[in-house]
This record gives C-alpha cells, structure tokens and sequence, in this order.
C-alpha cells in the first residue's frame, strides 16, 4: 500500500537515519529535521525507535507514580449536533438538516436525549459524556439557528454550557466538551461545567487548509493558526485539554513533524495539554477523500514514537485502539500511555465502522504488553490532584465523588450520582489578613512571590523568548521637528510615524513635547488640578488567575491572602463617606469561591449603607467573570449591576491593548476585544469607565501607539471613558520581573513622553489625563502635571495593590498633600466628583474638616 506521507528532501538517508536512532537512544533532543526522519523509520529502525521511546514513557510513568499502568476512559458518546459550519473532505460525522428531519432527528439532540444516554451510562459504571459537536453550525444553517432560538439558547455554546450542567446534577457523569473552535470567553463560560475539553490540532499545514482539494479546504475552523489559537486560550484558561494530531491526509513528513514541535512549544508555555491523541486517517465511503489509502500501521507506529520522544516522559499520549485491528501491542510498545475513552454503550460517532473493543479484551491485550488496565476520569489524574486553577470549585464536588484522592485516577467502586451544581454557600465570610490595607504600610508583606511561583504562571522560560523582541525599543528615522510641529498645529494630523518619533524623544526634543502636551492640557481644562476624595476598597485579594505583572494575586492559603466580608466593605464606605468621599473603588482578584452575583452584593451592600455613595468598581475582567459564572451576556450582567447600585466601571485591565503583549503579561486575562466589548457595552447602557495603560514592562512604543489609538476610537463611538489614566507598571516583585524578563520599569524619559503623547493623541475625545501619585510619588506626579495631565486621582485612604507590587509612595494622600503636589507644579486644585463635576457643599467641609483623613490610618513610613 502507497505509504501516506511524503518527504520534502525524497527521503533520509541511511547515515541521517542512523544518526537520528542514535541521538533517540541517548536521550538527546531532537530538532524537526530528526523528527521527520525518524517518522520514516520501518523494520529494525521501527523497532529501534519504538524501544527509545518506551524507556522515555516508562521513565514518566515512574516519575508520575503509576508504572506499568495504562489508563482509558469508560464513558457514553452524546453526538450533539451533527450539523457544522465545515466541510472537511474525510467527515462522516457531519450532515445536512434535510438528512436528520428524514432520519426523524432534530437540528440538536434533545435535553431528554443527552440525559437518557448519560443515565444509561451512569447505571452502567461509565463516568465521562464526550460531548462532540459540529463547528457552530448555526453561522451556516438557518435550522440551527432556529432551533436554538426556539429552544432559548443564545447560541451553540449555550446549550452546550445548559445540558453539561443537568448532565452533572442529574447524572453526575463528568462532561468532556469537544465544539470545535472556541474563543476566549467560550473558555470561560464552558470551564465552570466541564473538568475538561479538547480539539484535535490535527495538523499545522496550512497548504491541506489554504489549496483547493485539500482536505480542509473550504473549512473556515480548520486554519491553523486558528485552531493553535484556541490551544493558546484553553492554557491561559487554566482548561484540561485533549489534542492530538491526524495523520496521513495529505501532509508530508517535515510538516508532521512541524505539528509535534507546535503542540509541545504550547504545552510547554502553559502545561495545559492533558494528552495527544495520535490518530490514523480511516478513509470512509460517501467522502471526498474515499480513494485516499488509509494511514498504514508502521505510519501510526512511527509517529506515536517521534511523538514520545518529542513530547517528553510527562505528555500522555494515546491512540484510539478501534482504528487499529488487533496491533495494541505494537502501540503500546511504541509509547503510548493511554486508549481514551471507551464506551460499553455507545458508538463512536465519528468512526461508526469500527467498534470499540470490549474492556476486558483491552485489559487482557494491555496485560499482555506487560501493562495494568486502569480506569481515569475525562480529566486526567495530574489535574485532579493540582485542583485550582485547573478545577473550578463548583466542579470539585462532582470530581472529588469519583476520584481517587491518592491516585487521581478513577475509584473502581465509584457510581456516578447527580449532584448539585452551583456557586459556593460561604461568600463573604472575611478571612486571612483583613487589616493588610493598613499593615501593608508598616509591616510590609510576607514574601516577595507566591509559594506557586513556578506553576501558576506557565513556562518562564517559554514566556521569556517570547518577549525577547518586546525588550528593546526600536529607533526611529521620522523628523522629530516635523512632528512637534504638527503636534502643536493640530495634534489630531499627528500620523503613525510622526507620533512614534515623539515617542522616543528625548533632551530638548522631549522638553519641546512637554510644553506643547501642557500648551493644549491648558487651553482645554484649564490651570485647575482636580482630584477626587475616594476610599479605594480590594475587597479580597484572592486569585488564581495568574497574571504575570501582579504580586497583588494571593492563594487562599497564603499568608497575606485576604477576603472581606459584605459588612466590613459597608463599614469601609461609611467611614469613607464620614471623611468626605464621594466615591468609593471597588476590585478584586478573581476569587474562585465567590459567585457571579457576589458583585452585585458588593455594589448593593455599599448603596444600602450609604445611598449617596458612588460606586465606582469591577473591571472589565470582573465584568466577565461576574457574566461567564451566572450565564448571563456582558450586557445582561451590567445591566443587573447597575440595578444594584454600580454607577461606573474602572477601565483597568486594559494593561497593554495588544495581544502580543497581553498574553506575556497576563496569561489567562481577558484578550483585547473582550476588554473593547466589556466596556464599548457599558457605555451604551449608560455607564461611564475610565481607561488606562500600564507600560513599561515588555511593551514598545508602538504598542503605546496602538493603545492609545484603540481608546480614542472607542471614545468617537461612544463617548463614555471619563478619563485617561497613565500606570507605570511597578516592577519589584512583579513576577514577569523576578523571572528576568520585563524591565524595571519606564524610565523618567518615558513617563514624560507616554503622558505628553496621552495628552496629544486623545485630544480632543478623552479631555482628562490622570497621573499616578501612588506610582510615581508627589515629585514624579508633579513632572507629570507639566507633561500635559490635570488631575491627580484619589486620597484613596487605603491601597495594596501597588504596594504590594513593591511602590514605595505610601497608601493614601490627604487633601492638603494632593494640593501641596498641585502647587509644586505652580497650579491651583480643587476637587471633583467621579464624572468631574462640581462637588457638593457639604462633601467639601466634611473633607475640609478631615483632611480626607480616616483617624485609624498610620503614618507612612518613609
């Protein structure tokens, strides 16, 4: 039989062959070249290659504590929908609306449906419900749609996220979710019901995508690159997730090999992939690619070894053993560590024409091989003892009832039960270091990084060539002059060039930029500072979110962790309002425990106490958050906030507006859209945000331009940022710093020049520029307020998230302290409301008569 890959180079040599077995049996790393020869291997090189890998999966299964031992899943198959937006050329799965109304079936299977099968398999010992499903079908059919629509679902997703929900609380099998493509925020809303997911990269191609023929082509979910994209999410998601790779549909050698070394470069980044499947082509009939000879055995063979080999002794590595006849053996030998899962009850869907084997007769072929049978659950055994951020608490539970606690692995005696899914009982009980807002200034904290400082954040070393091209700002040939001369005619015609010149300005050029920022700061708000009396509130500090520029971020067994309770927020807003403020901030970490409507407690619990309070708080990441845990749309969580009291948002979390940047710095926050929807989609309801930039970190200038440029957009459209807020990223115990990869923050020079070119590239949309005193000092806010800002931002009256970053700045300035930065500038103050409007009077002498001073604050030490 023709074999099913071709080399680019028509074939290794002997000696490259020889040379390549060579450095597998040593151990040494291979680079693509070695792997697609080592694909090529047959007979006594097969042989060969298959021994070196064994010794590599042996060597893991020791290190994780299970030798000898190769695990399966038993679970049901639920086809959710056979209907897709793709037409890949070797599908059987997929059909057409006409076909199911004529087979009696629905555009979906009912809920009624999935539960029957699932309870079938509860009864019969199954744990897991694969739920596979078309690519959002209803972007290509019009039936889909409607019977989303008809059923109350927004979209696929939905009823997706709906059925895994009633299949836990009414089964208690654990739902492995296959839809396809999925974006960033389907990773939130689905994680919350599904220990696990899974899509096949199948293979890094883009040739069998982009030409006509190819098997993808015409199959918008196929690209690549968009596919690797949703790998990216699932890591940054902290998802358990299934890959793998499908072999022999077209692709050659090199670009088999490619696709190994692309799914380890994102396991190894973000240490999500639970495990590869290596699965051979099946040519089917009624396909496009019928004709095309089925990947041979030594193919499949070869490839789970070089995938061994490449992947490493911690990857789990499977292959489906009812695509191969009766060579488990020969697969085993090679290194795989798994068989997936296998159902009693149900076909597979996607492979009708070949049953799965029977339990017993793969524990007797495994026995065979030397290897011991075990059950595991749909999320892997090294998941289920990590828990958080992996588990989502509301899925503990229902885990917990059928894991081995020691092991990880399935209990063999365990019977699915449904159990309840929902958000925790115990919000708000106040825990661990409440009095950190005030101890923070005199005590300090208790040790520069988190005890997980090596998990939570992904591969360090992965992350740190990445940002290699982010830390050395390029130069730039545009005329300065020019550019000054346009910022001072019209700073609106500044074009991309011009503004990026201005950028690295420096000397005279930059004190030129300086008075032109300050020359139009002036003729639009005036000599007035303004700043606000405010009580910043972090009502907890709880987070596993792991964002790579937060040292604020605490486990919950951390020793400066810290969470308040819905009475001591209340009692920080009154004693707020009692000094003068007019507003309170409100954020805080992604706590796994509290539920989505916790922010509405939060806004609630201020309004009750003190009505007049404005409630400035969430940001757009605690938007999402807030939307994915209830199920609600962004819109429809806003619009509840606002019914509880929430007046605006902070734009913060915005960081840089570039992924690029993003994803070095935050790992698994929210990607750039999702920031410009959250907020684009408060605006229209009514509720204004301010907006910000942290820079200085593994940033350029061009990524300053481009954020900068996205917020003046946004504010053409909508008109709602009240401000902008310049954030110099504080770099001391900054984990993305400690791990050698961010600078040590923006120098004096770009402090000057990021506040001067906000001034002149959101002019006139965005009219506010605020500095950071917290971030910069009084004397380093005062430079900034004759580089083109005019206002200083809050008292706050208590702060720990720069402070706990490392800022030296203190937590609080009174009234008489902001004026005094103002008149250092050679300006008057006053002060202002959220919106910048006039303060009332009797907020002015309540802050008059306090400083905007709470008694029980300390001094700041120095």
């Amino acid at each position: 039989m023709t074999t099913s890959a071709t080399s680019g180079t028509g074939g290794p040599t002997g000696n490259s062959l020889r040379r390549a077995l060579r450095r597998a049996r040593d151990g040494v790393s291979l680079d693509v070249s070695e792997a697609a020869v080592l694909l090529q291997a047959r007979g006594e090189h097969l042989e060969d290659l298959s021994a070196s890998a064994a010794r590599v999966r042996d060597a893991g299964l020791e290190a994780a504590g299970r030798p000898g031992v190769i695990t399966y899943s038993k679970s049901v198959f639920v086809p959710l929908t056979r209907l897709c937006r793709d037409k890949c050329h070797y599908c059987t799965f997929v059909t057409v609306p006409g076909k199911l109304r004529r087979a009696g079936h629905g555009m979906f299977m009912s809920p009624d449906e999935v539960l029957d099968i699932a309870r079938k398999g509860a009864a019969a010992g199954c744990k897991e419900a694969l739920i596979t499903l078309g690519d959002k079908p209803e972007d290509r059919w019009p039936e889909a749609r409607e019977w989303l629509d008809a059923h109350g679902y927004d979209d696929t997703i939905a009823y997706v996220r709906a059925i895994s929900i009633r299949i836990l609380e009414e089964t208690g099998l654990l739902p492995h979710l296959n839809p396809g493509v999925m974006t960033w925020t389907d990773f939130q809303r689905l994680k919350p019901v599904a220990p696990s997911m899974g899509m096949m990269l199948e293979t890094t191609a883009t040739r069998l995508w982009s030409e006509p023929g190819g098997p993808h082509h015409g199959s918008p979910d196929k690209e690549p690159a968009v596919r690797l994209r949703v790998l990216e999410d699932a890591g940054r998601s902290s998802v358990p997730f299934t890959s793998g790779v499908l072999i022999g549909i077209g692709e050659t050698y090199e670009e088999r090999a490619e696709s190994l070394f692309a799914l380890r470069k994102v396991s190894r980044a973000h240490h999500g992939i639970q495990e590869l499947i290596i699965q051979n082509f099946r040519a089917k009939p009624d396909t496009a690619m019928r004709g095309m000879p089925d990947a041979e055995l030594d193919e499949l063979v070869a490839t789970v070894a070089v995938a061994r080999l490449v992947l490493g002794p911690s990857a789990c590595l499977q292959a489906p053993p009812n695509l191969v006849d009766s060579e488990y053996g020969r697969l085993i030998a090679a290194g795989i560590d798994d068989w997936g899962g296998v159902s009693p009850l149900t076909i597979d869907h996607v492979n009708p024409e070949r049953p799965w084997p029977r339990i017993d007769e793969l524990a007797e072929k495994s026995r065979a091989a030397g290897f011991e049978l075990r059950e595991r659950l749909c999320v892997y055994p090294e998941f289920v003892r990590r828990g958080e951020p992996w588990l989502d608490p509301r899925l503990r539970p229902h885990v917990a009832a059928l894991a081995d606690p020691e092991t990880g692995l399935a209990r063999p005696d365990a019977l699915p039960e449904g159990l309840p899914w929902q958000e925790p009982d115990e919000a708000f009980t106040a825990t661990g270091r409440t009095d950190l807002h005030r101890t923070i200034d005199t005590e300090g904290r208790t040790g520069d990084r988190r005890e997980d400082f090596d998990e939570v954040y992904g591969d360090w070393e992965a992350l740190r060539e990445a940002a290699v091209p982010g830390m050395a700002p390029e130069r730039i040939d545009t005329d300065v002059r020019d550019a000054l001369r346009t910022a001072a005619d019209d700073p609106e015609k500044l074009t991309d060039a011009e503004a990026l010149a201005l950028f690295h300005a420096d000397g005279p050029a930059l004190d030129a930029l300086c008075r032109v920022a300050d020359d139009v700061r002036k003729s639009v708000v005036g000599d007035d500072v303004t700043y606000i009396v405010t009580r910043n509130i972090n009502f907890t500090n709880v987070c596993y979110t792991g964002c790579r520029f937060c040292a604020f971020a605490q486990r919950r067994t951390d020793a400066d962790a810290y969470t308040l309770s819905l009475d001591q927020v209340a009692d920080r807003a009154q004693q707020a309002w009692d000094v003068g403020a007019v507003e309170v901030c409100m954020q805080g970490g992604i706590h796994p425990d509290l539920p989505g409507t916790a922010y509405f407690d939060i806004a609630r619990a201020v309004k009750e106490r003190v009505p007049g309070m404005h409630v400035h708080a969430f940001s757009p990441m605690e938007v999402v958050n807030g939307a994915t845990r209830t199920g609600l749309s962004i819109r429809e969580w806003l619009t509840a906030a606002k019914e509880a009291g929430l007046d605006t948002i902070p734009g913060t979390a915005a960081e840089i507006l570039d992924d690029e940047v993003r994803w070095i710095l935050t790992k698994g926050k929210l990607p750039a859209a999702t920031w410009t929807e959250v907020v684009t989609t408060a605006h229209e309801l009514g509720i204004r945000s301010s907006s910000t930039m942290m820079y200085g970190h593994v940033d350029q200038p061009r990524h300053w331009l481009g954020h900068l440029r996205t917020l003046a957009d946004i504010q053409r459209r909508t008109g709602g940022f009240t401000e902008f807020v310049t954030l110099p990223f504080v770099h001391t115990n900054a984990p993305v710093y400690l791990a050698g990869i961010a600078r040590p923050g923006p120098t004096v020079r770009d402090n000057r020049a990021v506040t001067a070119m906000a001034r002149l590239l959101l002019h006139p949309h965005i009219p506010h520029i605020q500095t950071s005193w917290v971030k910069l000092g009084a004397e380093g806010a005062a430079e900034m307020l004759r580089s083109g800002a005019n206002d200083l931002g809050g008292t706050l009256m208590e702060e720990t998230i720069s402070r706990m970053a490392g800022s030296s700045y203190g937590s609080y300035k009174s009234v008489k302290d902001l004026i005094a930065v103002a008149e250092a500038a050679g300006r008057p103050a006053r002060p202002r409301t959220t919106l910048y409007g006039e303060v009332p009077e009797e907020r002015v002498r309540a802050a008059e008569a306090s400083d905007g001073h709470l008694p029980e604050l300390l001094p700041v030490l120095d």
